[in-house]
């Protein structure tokens, strides 16, 4: 597994099996809320403390061949996204605080689709994996100049105060095999929403792993010619709204 933040550094990681800091497991939650069984689950449903990698808000299982970026806001350098690369195809998550009495998901979904055709765009609705999810296509420039568009998979699932959205990228949007590969990660993702009071739709916190934060916190302390180049952003496919 590779892990990076922007879209040029990338760090090897030795041994996936312990990455960050031990978590306190938090106790289940008891809302009542709704979700399949079979993911993405809520930090009160899996042990994330061995083998997943820990960042913040969003906790990932790595899997051979993963590729992981994390998507900085260059005016505030906030991690506001984390992007999944595998096998040709690209899996972005977000995650959002949720009232605890209703899902945000129907909602987003208008959202996205004004987004979308505000800039040209298509979208579809389907039925997929995880119940309603989106389809669009944005109008794009050709590497030989011709117009063409670019096809964005938008998948949401409401959790217990918190909401996750998925973007799958790339092969995937063609290639039901590499979807499928996908949303399997999807699926494993775990979402700690913490106790902090949030508004609605406020993106969770995100944040480096503990290790190589540790490390970026080494190197800023070395000389000028020693320290690393500030990480650029990597690609976002939208906004909320």
């Amino acid at each position: 597994m590779l892990f990076g933040r922007g879209k040029n550094a990338k760090l090897t990681a030795e041994d996936p099996t312990v990455l960050g800091a031990p978590r306190r497991r938090p106790e289940p939650d008891k809302s009542g809320y709704g979700r399949p069984d079979k993911g993405p689950f809520d930090a009160s449903e899996k042990d994330t403390a061995v083998g997943y990698v820990d960042l913040g808000a969003i906790l990932i299982r790595p899997i051979e061949g993963l590729q992981i970026r994390l998507e900085v806001e260059e005016a505030t350098r906030r991690v506001v996204a984390v992007t999944m690369d595998l096998n040709g195809s690209s899996l972005q998550v977000q995650a959002f605080a949720a009232p605890r009495s209703e899902g945000l998901w129907g909602e987003i979904r208008a959202q996205i689709a004004q987004s979308v055709e505000s800039q040209g765009g298509t979208v579809e609705e389907v039925e997929g994996s995880f119940g309603a999810e989106l389809i669009a296509k944005l109008p794009t420039s050709m590497a030989d100049g011709r117009r063409g568009h670019r096809v964005a998979h938008f998948m949401g699932v409401d959790g217990p105060r918190w909401f996750l959205r998925g973007v799958i990228s790339g092969n995937a949007t063609t290639d039901r095999g590499a979807a499928a590969e996908l949303e399997e990660l999807f699926r494993s993702v775990v979402v700690d929403r913490g106790e902090s009071p949030l508004p609605p739709s406020e993106l969770l916190p995100l944040r480096l792993p503990v290790d190589q934060a540790q490390a970026e916190g080494e190197a800023s302390d070395a000389s000028p010619d020693q320290a690393p180049s500030a990480p650029e952003r990597g690609p976002e496919i939208t906004h909320l709204g």
